[in-house]
């Protein structure tokens, strides 16, 4: 009986077995990330992150449902789609007084005059 007096160590699909057993601990730790992950496409919330706040190169990813949106900022302030809908005024005491844009009416002191 030559197999029963060999010593595990020599035998290497003993090192092979711990090996399987390292990368299945890794693919378990793995996929417990992916399924944390906010923008999960297997979860049904709705998410929205912000990447680079503040910064010209700033980037908005809306996830509601499973349809996934990503915004780029361009870096310019006051640009896009629109169009001037009035104008507000600040007042000495620190309120604002907006006008709609199209009626001509005159703030004075918190009073309209025409």
């Amino acid at each position: 009986m030559r197999f029963l007096d060999e010593d595990e160590e020599l035998n290497p699909i003993v090192s092979a077995v711990n090996l399987v057993d390292v990368f299945l601990v890794i693919i378990a730790a793995l996929l417990i990330a992916l399924a944390q992950n906010p923008l999960n496409v297997f979860s049904s919330d709705n998410v929205t992150v912000v990447k680079n706040a503040g910064k010209p190169n700033m980037e908005v990813i809306v996830k509601e449902g499973k349809e996934i949106k990503q915004y780029k900022s361009t870096g310019d302030i006051g640009s896009g789609e629109g169009m001037r809908a009035g104008v507000a005024y600040k007042m000495a005491d620190g309120s604002f007084v907006y006008v709609p844009e199209g009626e001509k009416q005159a703030v004075n002191g918190g009073n309209t005059n025409e």
